[in-house]
């Protein structure tokens, strides 16, 4: 293969695009893209993802960023969204049977604003309800009338007992210590100047009755009775005394009977006056109660907590009274309000929640505090929903670098996912020395999809390290880093264009601006007949250039604008780049790009700044001399490589030995280094220039310095692809322009590299002047050919070089330093002269006859 049969052609050094097969005059005519391109197996994962509704059925997306991973994800959530069903409502209330507890009530979507707005407006009503009830004179005649036949129960019960106790002998007395029973003796009493009526009245009194013997005449006999007093007691005899004692000890037994009897009938006054004023309270709120039982008592657990409020407003009616009664009364009506926790529109579908800080709390849920004078209180009003609640029914997005960097996070989403379940817990309680009181509401049941996005290295990582990561998220969407380069994609790849101009609204792309940009989307994809997925990128191109077309004053956006906005990019980004290009220019850095030199070479390097890379050359050198070390980097030794590097460097002294150590050892030192490098070398792109350093070095053939070499080398010699191929070439260009192009300068690439050439349209333009060439070689033979002129030579039968190619001469070399060093090894008796000196002058002539012999 001749040179010139492995120069480059010009047409292979850019795919163009053509503007006619792209069907329009400008982007105006062409209709918006209804589906993301080229990410095909992406879709479908997603699409059949979100058909699955059994558990552990999420979707992790994976890719790289700008590949419209999120967008596309949160647009197809949205559009899916909107044709479901909108879930529950669900509302935090009061638990009346455990105030600790909150209930957590689900509701069709749209009633829990409702029902809250409801439930003030009716504690309102029944203020006005229970007061009016309460005033009625119905109520005050009816609770009279129960005391009434209270008092007269009691009375009854009290005249009874002070009846018998007087057939007894004994008369009942009241005193602030109690009832006292006191003995009775016949006789009438003076009436005390000073003793009251009532004192009078409460005098004894026992009428007797005498009958006739006929029957026929009843007359009545009035007889008077005095209190025994203490010294009477006394002088009764101790018989008297004891009877006396039993006699009062009956009373005062029958006495507790008779109050135990009052106190059961006072028990059950006051039941009649509760279920009284509950009667009247049922009737005050019945009308309102049935209202809201109507309007919200769909759901069973609504209506039992509506039955359970009931009661409770009936038990508390007297704070409806004053709270009527005095509008500045403090009174606490909380209980009967309810914590929208979690609302949903029914006519805008199921929801979809994309939650860019997903915290703990902001995932889960939390319990807020409240400071009042000095402490912290809380109440089911304080009760948050999380990302999770507000996406049950429906769909969560998240970011997952963002949930992994929060604490705890990640934890409570697995839980959710694998409970399908979540209690709100608050960090505090876990993580306290102390427990604490607070309160524990009712967990909420969950049933949505979780769509996580994340690189590929963390969808690893948790598939290697999380046990319940595969079980949870079962559906893994790949978005690829480009697409395919077909007529068909392109187009896709104009209505992309078209569609963001719309939305932006930005001025049209021509058919010659799309077309600019789609070669733009192959350089970012390093391919040219593929297209990159980075769409934020080509977006920001699409800005970029609309902005410049403004400046020029154009209606629409022509490749020339899309060149400029390139341009003006790199401008700003490429500051390192020409400080290290001034170095070159002031000979700070030394780079020969003309003449011949042996055993130096120009090697491509690319320095990724991340937001800008550029290729960089460097100048490689090598030196040879006898010796037995073989092939030593200098920088190795110094440990300023990689490990990549060092196969590369094992590789080439591999090639090396299969070459020229056939018929004899190989027996060299060869030193080589990357002059001018003060930092890590990492990668085996630079081993086939390194390889071709060392055979200049043994050859004694010199090197084009105006060629640049890349590639790789396997131990058979056959040059392997690299990256970072457009890049290098036109970072030695911008090396030769310095000096002024001779037309004889160029880059020398592997062949297997063509099909990633999208090199600059400055660079393809001196090519095709002449003033520039790209070369592809698939083996090092054709490199030596392009690099020296000469020929490489073939092996032969007897595994020899012709003498006059560059191969021979570097056996020829090989070979003489083999025979110089087996000469001057014999010469000095096996070793060395100056080790055999020192042997003889220590007399070990044993040990120097033993080198004779051998």
């Amino acid at each position: 293969m001749t040179i010139d049969d492995m120069r480059v052609p010009v047409k292979q050094l850019r795919k163009s695009t053509a503007p006619s097969s792209l069907g329009f005059s400008t982007t105006e005519e062409v209709e918006c893209l209804g589906q993301l391109i080229g990410q095909e197996r992406a879709v479908k994962a997603v699409d059949f993802g979100l058909e699955v509704g059994a558990k552990g059925y999420n979707i992790f997306v994976v890719g790289d960023h700008g590949s419209g991973r999120t967008t596309y994800s949160l647009e197809k959530l949205k559009e899916r969204a909107a044709k479901e069903q909108a879930p529950d409502d669900y509302v935090y209330v009061y638990n009346f049977d455990d105030p600790e507890e909150p209930m957590a009530l689900s509701m069709p979507a749209g009633q829990a604003k409702e029902l809250a707005a409801h439930l003030d407006d009716l504690v309102d009503d029944l203020k006005v309800a229970l007061s009016k009830a309460f005033e009625n004179s119905q109520y005050e005649d009816a609770k009279a009338q129960l005391v009434k036949e209270f008092q007269e129960k009691v009375n009854g019960f009290m005249e009874e007992m002070r009846t018998w106790a007087f057939s007894k002998g004994f008369a009942i007395k009241r005193t602030p210590q109690g009832f006292v029973n006191i003995p009775l003796v016949p006789g009438a009493e003076e009436e005390a100047p000073d003793e009251t009526a009532e004192q009078q009245e409460d005098k004894p009194e026992v009428k007797t009755e005498e009958t006739t013997e006929d029957g026929s005449e009843t007359t009545q006999k009035s007889e008077q009775f005095k209190e025994m007093q203490q010294e009477d007691f006394e002088k009764l005899t101790e018989e008297d005394q004891k009877k006396l004692q039993a006699v009062s000890e009956e009373i005062s037994q029958r006495t507790l009977e008779v109050l135990r009897t009052i106190r059961d009938n006072e028990k059950q006054l006051k039941e009649q006056i509760k279920e009284l004023e509950a009667e009247i309270c049922r009737t005050a709120i019945k009308p309102g109660l049935r209202e809201t039982r109507e309007l919200f008592g769909e759901r069973e657990t609504v209506v039992k907590w509506l039955d359970a409020l009931s009661e409770d407003i009936i038990h508390n009616f007297n704070m409806f009274i004053a709270a009527a009664r005095d509008e500045g009364a403090e009174v606490d009506f909380s209980r009967y309000q309810v914590n929208v926790f979690v609302s949903n529109d029914p006519e805008r579908g199921a929801p979809v929640i994309c939650e860019t800080n997903p915290t703990y709390y902001n995932l889960s849920g939390k319990v807020e505090y409240e400071s009042r004078q000095g402490m912290l209180t809380t109440d089911f009003r304080k009760i948050i929903s999380g990302a999770i609640h507000r996406a049950n029914g429906g769909y969560l997005l998240l970011h997952a670098e963002e949930v992994l960097r929060n604490y705890m996070s990640w934890d409570a989403l697995k839980r959710a996912l694998r409970t399908q379940e979540i209690t709100i817990e608050n960090l505090g309680e876990q993580l306290g020395v102390i427990p604490v009181s607070s309160l524990r509401p009712q967990a909420v049941p969950v049933d949505l999809k979780v769509v996580v996005i994340g690189a590929r290295y963390l969808y690893h990582l948790l598939a290697i390290y999380d046990p319940e990561f595969p079980k949870l998220f079962k559906i893994k969407a790949d978005f690829d880093v480009d697409m395919t380069r077909s007529t068909e994609t392109e187009k896709q790849m104009a209505c992309f264009v078209a569609g963001y101009v719309a939305k932006e609204d930005l001025r049209h792309f021509t058919p010659e601006g799309v077309g600019e940009l789609i070669e733009w989307s192959a350089r970012l994809a390093g391919h040219a007949s593929r297209m990159s997925t980075q769409f934020n990128r080509i977006a920001e191109a699409v800005v970029e250039a609309s902005a410049w077309a403004g400046v020029e004053g154009a209606e629409t956006v022509e490749a020339k604008h899309v060149r400029k906005a390139l341009a003006e990019r790199k401008f700003r980004l490429d500051l390192v780049e020409e400080r290290v290009r001034r170095a070159f220019e002031e000979k700070t850095i030394v780079i020969e790009t003309t003449g011949s030199k042996t055993g130096q070479i120009n090697g491509l390097t690319v320095i990724d700044m991340q937001d800008h890379a550029f290729g960089h050359p460097v100048r490689i050198t090598a030196n040879v001399y006898m010796g037995s070390e073989g092939v030593v980097n200098i920088e190795r030794e110094v440990k300023m490589t990689g490990p990549i590097h060092n196969k590369g460097l094992l590789i080439l002294e591999s090639y090396l030995g299969g070459a020229y150590a056939q018929k004899m050892p190989l027996s060299l030192t060869g030193r080589v280094t990357f002059e001018q490098t003060y930092s890590g070398i990492e990668g085996d792109s630079a081993s086939s220039t390194e390889l071709y350093c060392l055979v200049s070095a043994l050859s004694d053939v010199p090197l084009k310095q105006g060629i640049a070499v890349t590639g790789s080398v396997d131990q058979h010699g056959n040059v392997q692809p690299i990256g970072g191929v457009n890049e290098k070439i036109e970072g030695f260009f911008e090396y030769c322009k310095v000096g002024g192009l001779n037309g004889e300068q160029g880059v020398m690439i592997p062949e297997s590299n063509r099909i990633n050439l999208m090199l600059d349209h400055e660079v393809v333009e001196a090519v095709q002047k002449g003033l520039f060439h790209i070369w592809a070689v698939s083996t090092i033979d054709e490199g030596l050919r392009i690099l020296t002129g000469e020929e490489p030579g073939a092996v032969d039968e007897d595994l020899c070089y012709p003498p006059d190619t560059i191969h021979g001469k570097v056996m020829a070399r090989l070979d003489g330093w083999m025979r110089r060093s087996a000469r001057i090894k014999k010469e000095a008796g096996g070793v060395c002269p100056e080790s055999r000196r020192d042997r003889e002058e220590n007399g070990d002539d044993e040990h120097d006859d033993t080198d004779e012999q051998e």
